[in-house]
C-alpha cells in the first residue's frame, strides 16, 4: 500500500481547453472511458468544426496561376548580367545588378533591373540606345543572366519560424563545374517555396489559398494548394525585399500534415526515457537525446522511436509517457498524457494519437511493476541507513 501510494500522480493540468478537444489539435484530448464510440473518429470533425473559410475560395487544388508581373525569371540586386550589343563593343561586358535595383552602361542613364526579366531588360536598353542616338533603328541585343544572387526576403504568418531568410545562397561544394563555365544561370533556391520552408515550414493552421507577397507596394494573393495534390503549383521567384505573409485558416488541418515543398524538413524531436533517475548529465546523455523525425509523425510513433513499447509484458507493460507541446497560434503550452497500452489497443486510437510538431519533447515513464521495484529499493536504502545510524 506504501509503494502504491509513492508511485501515484495527478493528471496534468492545461489552462487550455485540451481535455475536451477545443485547443489546437483535437487529437490532444482525452481518451473517452467508454470503448463504444469506437466507430466514431471525431477529431477531424473537431478540428475542420473551428476552421475559417479559406481566402482563396472553394475547396479546390488552386488555380495554378500567378500574375503576369511575378511570372519568368525575375532580376534582383546583386544579380551578374552578361550584355550585347550588335556591332558595338562600347557596351558589351558583364553588369552587376546595384544596390538601388539598377544597371549601369556607359553613356546611358540608369535602368531599371529590380523585378524585371531580361526580356523587358532588353526592351529597356534598345530603348536608351535610341533615346540618345547611337542607333537609329532598334539593334540586336543579348541580355543574359550570368549569376544569381542570394535575396533576403521577410516571412511572416502561420509559419513555424516567422523571420527575415536568406535564399538562394549556393557554396562551392553546390556548383558544377561545367555549368560555372557555362553562359546563363538557373536556380529553385530563389522560389516562394524555399522561403517558406526556410522560415520552418507553414503550419497546419495556415491558409496557403492566399499567400500574400507584397513587392514595390503591390500586394498578390497565390493560391498554392496544388502542392499537396501533386499539381504544378504557383511557385514565383522572389527578388530582394519581397514580404511573405502566410494568413491563417485558426484551425489545424490534417491535409497539412505530409511532406511537400513547403512543409516542414522534418521535426526536431526532444526525447527523455530514463528507467533510474540519473545521477549526473553524462548518464542521462543530456545533447543526445534530440532526434529528427519525419514530418506528419505521430505520438505513436515516436514512443516506439523512444523505447517507450515492447519489453517483457509482465515489467513493461503498462508504460505512459507525456507529451509537451505548444499551440503555435496562441503560443500556450499543453501537456498531454497517455497509457500507451491502453492506447494500443483502442480501436479509436487515432482519435487520441496526436500529431508531432517542431519543438515537442516526450517524456517515458515506467510500468508499475519497476516503479514498485524503485520504491521496495528505496525503502531498502533507507531500511540500511537506519539501522547504520
Amino acid at each position: 500500500m506504501a509503494a502504491t501510494g509513492c508511485a501515484s500522480y495527478d493528471r496534468p493540468d492545461n489552462l487550455a481547453p485540451v481535455e475536451r478537444g477545443l485547443d489546437y489539435q483535437a487529437q490532444w484530448r482525452e481518451p473517452e472511458v467508454s470503448r463504444g464510440n469506437a466507430q466514431f473518429l471525431r477529431s477531424a470533425m473537431i478540428n475542420a468544426q473551428a476552421c475559417r473559410a479559406p481566402l482563396g475560395g472553394g475547396d479546390g487544388k488552386g488555380s495554378g496561376l500567378a500574375a503576369a508581373s511575378l511570372r519568368g525569371e525575375r532580376l534582383t540586386r546583386g544579380d551578374l548580367l552578361d550584355i550585347r550589343v550588335e556591332q558595338d563593343e562600347t557596351f558589351n561586358g558583364s553588369y552587376e545588378v546595384s544596390r538601388d535595383g539598377t544597371i549601369r552602361l556607359p553613356f546611358l542613364d540608369v535602368i531599371p533591373a529590380q523585378g524585371r526579366t531580361v526580356d523587358e531588360i532588353e526592351d529597356r536598353l534598345a530603348a536608351a540606345l535610341r533615346a540618345e542616338e547611337f542607333y537609329d533603328d532598334r539593334p540586336r541585343i543579348s541580355v543574359r543572366v550570368l549569376d544569381l544572387a542570394p535575396v533576403s526576403v521577410g516571412v511572416s504568418g502561420a509559419v513555424f519560424e516567422p523571420h527575415q531568410v536568406e535564399i538562394g545562397a549556393l557554396g562551392a561544394d553546390q556548383r558544377d563545374g561545367v555549368r560555372i563555365n557555362a553562359m546563363g544561370a538557373s536556380t529553385e533556391a530563389r522560389n516562394l517555396s524555399a522561403a517558406l520552408r526556410a522560415a520552418g515550414g507553414v503550419r497546419p493552421d495556415a491558409d496557403i489559398s492566399a499567400v500574400e507577397l507584397r513587392r514595390a507596394g503591390q500586394l498578390y494573393k497565390l493560391d498554392m494548394r496544388g502542392v499537396f495534390e501533386g499539381e504544378n503549383v504557383v511557385d514565383v521567384m522572389l527578388v530582394g525585399g519581397d514580404e511573405i505573409r502566410v494568413p491563417s485558416r485558426q484551425c489545424f488541418q490534417e491535409d497539412l500534415m505530409r511532406p511537400s515543398p513547403i512543409s516542414p524538413p522534418g521535426v526536431s524531436l526532444f526525447l527523455s526515457n530514463l528507467t533510474q533517475p540519473a545521477s549526473g548529465n553524462a548518464e542521462s546523455a543530456v545533447g543526445r537525446e534530440v532526434r529528427e523525425v519525419p514530418w506528419g509523425t505521430r505520438y505513436l510513433q515516436a514512443v516506439v522511436d523512444t523505447n517507450c513499447v515492447g519489453g517483457p509484458r509482465a515489467t513493461s507493460a503498462d508504460r505512459s509517457a507525456v507529451l509537451f507541446s505548444r499551440n503555435p497560434v496562441t503560443g500556450v503550452s499543453a501537456v498531454i498524457e497517455r497509457n500507451i497500452e491502453d492506447l494500443l489497443r483502442r480501436a479509436d486510437r487515432d482519435d487520441y494519437d496526436p500529431y508531432l510538431l517542431p519543438g515537442d519533447s516526450i517524456a517515458c515513464y515506467d510500468s508499475t511493476v519497476t516503479n514498485i521495484t524503485e520504491v521496495a529499493r528505496l525503502l531498502g536504502i533507507i531500511g540500511v541507513v537506519s539501522f547504520l545510524r
